[in-house]
């Protein structure tokens, strides 16, 4: 594989990479045909007009990643035009009509998962395909693909990691809510895959007194089945802390129960100061390739970028690298799905057939309030960690 060193004035030439330049002849079928010598239109869908609490601010890291990726290219040309979707599917589905109307050949966006399926539903007789930055898989498919890091995904990395160090008879810790299905049907797909047994799943109403009341059962439940690792599918936001002091303090905690989690552990950044996480593991996208991104996007706009502003940069790049062959199918679902992938600011990943994605991600823990990297990210797709 051909991997990009670091170069100072720019992320990457390109940022991502194919990480093979040979694609099978395919049809015209599953996109539009464009003409490679000119600016490629791409519309970029976001929640401009919104009146939701950060989503104006989440709108415009999206639109500055993704003009920062349009100025690496190297050799190809984007035009990015902008379009509101507010915070409703009716919008989307609007500006999505809108922006092929006016010429575009894909569209980037929009983030949350009913805009995104409208916007998809929008064009999908247009010939045009949609790279949405939700990780909702239940819309991904036909002309509708997701960025997101997919609880699969997730749940395939951690648990993969677990079994192959002694921590493969895993009881998941599920919200009630349809997140926490979501996820538990990810985690039960993906534990026989990679070696591991869900032994048990203990579920807890989504407030503060379900989980202190479920505390003890789901103490009791991993003592009754063996279980020497509790995967936690709640982020910092829910019900993650609440978890993780509690059940220690119910007899179940390191270093008999492995601690684990399917969202990140280092965001907020606070959350690293909890006692409970310490020595716990979670998966993340590359943190090298994630932190030069990071440095770059605050050189250009004085500020960080949002968590997910990186994937309107892979998003970019990723149809700049496909342009960049020269083929006038270049966003054809073959070329769009090639099976090598691409190279981003958050690491390897590549697109599936069924609309989802695949992403190399590191498996991190936490010692004394600062993530470690325990198992590095792949660069490619011969294999994930040891």
């Amino acid at each position: 594989m051909v991997w990009f060193q670091w170069l100072p004035r720019r992320l990457f030439l390109p940022v991502v990479l194919l990480l093979s330049l040979a694609l099978a002849a395919c049809d015209m079928a599953g996109g539009p045909s464009i003409n490679t010598r000119r600016p490629v239109p791409v519309a970029l869908l976001v929640p401009y007009g919104s009146d939701q609490p950060g989503h104006e601010g989440l709108a415009r890291a999206l639109e500055n990643a993704a003009r920062l990726a349009a100025s690496d290219l190297d050799g190809v040309s984007v035009d990015l035009r902008v379009y509101p979707t507010g915070a409703n599917p009716e919008t989307a589905a609007v500006s999505a009509r809108q922006a092929v109307d006016e010429g575009a050949k894909i569209i980037l966006g929009p983030v949350f998962s009913g805009p995104a399926k409208a916007a998809g539903d929008a064009v999908k007789g247009r010939n045009i395909n949609v790279l949405a930055f939700s990780n909702n898989p239940e819309i991904a498919g036909g002309n509708v693909f997701i960025l997101g890091q997919t609880f699969r995904n997730t749940a395939e990395r951690i648990l993969g990691y677990a079994a192959r160090h002694g921590r493969a008879r895993v009881l998941l810790v599920k919200e009630n809510t349809h997140a926490g299905d979501v996820a538990q049907e990810a985690v039960r797909y993906a534990a026989p895959r990679v070696g591991a047994e869900i032994v048990g799943v203990a579920g807890f109403e989504f407030s503060q007194s379900g989980v202190v009341n479920a505390v003890p059962a789901i103490a009791d439940m991993a003592e009754t089945t063996g279980a020497n690792s509790l995967l936690f599918t709640s982020d910092a936001a829910g019900a993650l802390p609440l978890l993780v002091q509690l059940l220690p303090e119910n007899r179940v905690g390191p270093p008999e129960y492995q601690f684990m989690g399917l969202t990140r552990w280092d965001v907020p950044s606070q959350t690293l100061a909890l006692p409970g996480v310490q020595g716990g593991w979670f998966a993340l996208p590359d943190p090298e390739l994630n932190a030069r991104f990071a440095e770059r996007y605050s050189a250009a706009y004085g500020v960080p970028p949002h968590p997910i502003a990186g994937l309107a940069y892979d998003g970019i790049a990723a149809i700049g690298a496909l342009v960049g062959q020269g083929r006038s199918d270049a966003l054809s679902r073959a070329a769009l799905t090639q099976p090598s992938g691409f190279v981003g600011v958050n690491g390897v990943f590549r697109l599936l057939d069924d609309g989802t994605n695949e992403r190399g991600l590191a498996v991190a823990t936490i010692v004394d309030k600062a993530v470690e990297i325990l198992d590095p990210a792949p660069r490619s797709f011969g294999g994930a960690g040891s």
